[in-house]
């Protein structure tokens, strides 16, 4: 399957069919994905959090708002996190990043505010959020992410220190009953031309 058949087929997924498990080697390898996942400066301010466990799936179902169902019946959720301090983030990059790199945090990123500083790890995250939703499609895994959840609820759950949630992603395979998918419901999207310009 192409990688453009693979993001017509997908969509996001309101119906779970709870019996059918993701096999544990496509699970891994979804996890080296989010690893090689791209980030200004190589500067990686994220964890990624793989939730299976259904006592944990049901706590989090509780302050998921309307996204109850798909935690409770989805195989996982992987929670997207930002580093949360700043003094952490600070000595990843200086054992891990060339000098370059660290020099260029400290020149423009740095001298900014402290939210202004998270807001930018923040759109790090979601190019994260971005490839793991394009291999989920790329993979024959169904996905959801979610931003209909309470974060702070979701530190707590899983005691979550020096980083904060942004967003979560619901995985595993559909319910053939799912009013959502396209063969039910045909995705809706733009004309490619008011969205997409050649100069």
């Amino acid at each position: 399957m192409s990688f453009l058949t693979a993001m017509q087929e997908r969509y996001t997924t309101k119906m779970y069919d709870a019996s059918k498990k993701i096999e544990t080697q496509k699970i891994e390898e979804l996890k080296q994905i989010l690893q090689l996942s791209p980030s200004s400066i190589n500067s990686q301010p994220w964890k990624f959090t793989f939730v299976s466990d259904q006592n944990t799936k049901e706590k989090l179902s509780k302050v998921s708002w309307i996204n109850t169902e798909k935690v409770i019946n989805c195989d996982t959720v992987v929670v997207l996190s930002r580093i949360d301090n700043l003094n952490t983030f600070e000595q990843q990059i200086e054992d891990a990043l060339p000098e370059g790199a660290v020099k260029y945090y400290k020149e423009f990123i740095k001298p900014l505010p402290e939210d202004q500083i998270k807001s930018w790890f923040d759109k790090q995250v979601y190019l994260s959020l971005g490839v793991l939703l394009s291999a989920c499609a790329a993979m024959g895994i169904d996905s959801t992410p979610m931003e209909g959840i309470n974060p702070k609820d979701y530190d707590t759950i899983l005691n979550f220190k020096d980083q904060a949630t942004l967003v979560a992603v619901a995985i595993g395979y559909r319910d053939e009953e799912d009013f959502n998918q396209p063969s039910k419901k045909p995705k809706s999207r733009l004309n490619l031309d008011d969205v997409v310009q050649t100069v």
